[in-house]
């Protein structure tokens, strides 16, 4: 299980398409320009390489990833988590979205989505593992 990470006051906004840059770099890091074009383009063949070097500019100056350069090549490597821009990217969410309160995003995605026998245990066993460490912590959240 992921443990929980609060939002980073570092973390950027990136946007989908730097999403799926910093994933390749998240995957496999440092990775030189080339090899984060190669990830990328392996899973959709319409990734250009000029895209890519721009989207990896645009990620260094939003201070989401570092460059050292070697020569003519740079390596790049991640200065945020994945966690931490998951956990600054679901709070803003849900504050956009279900102002600020997560009761009314469960109830939402309970209610709405469609889930297995399979998916409700494994939310269940959450819940109950949560409740459990909060038993006797005065003022504690579940």
């Amino acid at each position: 299980m992921m443990k929980k990470q609060r939002p980073s006051k570092n973390a950027p906004r990136i946007s989908d398409t730097e999403w799926e840059v910093m994933r390749a770099v998240w995957n496999r890091h440092p990775a030189t320009g080339n090899e984060i074009i190669d990830r990328l383009s392996a899973r959709n063949s319409a990734w250009h390489p000029k895209t890519v070097r721009t989207l990896l500019a645009r990620l260094v100056r939003k201070k989401a990833l570092s460059y050292k350069a070697e020569g003519r090549t740079y390596l790049y490597s991640p200065l945020v988590t994945e966690q931490e821009c998951v956990a600054a990217v679901s709070d803003s969410f849900l504050g956009r979205v279900f102002g600020g309160s997560l009761r009314p995003m469960l109830a939402y995605f309970v209610e709405q989505e469609k889930l297995t026998k399979a998916d409700l245990a494994e939310l269940n066993e959450l819940l109950e593992k949560r409740s459990k460490n909060q038993i006797g912590k005065p003022g504690g959240r579940i």
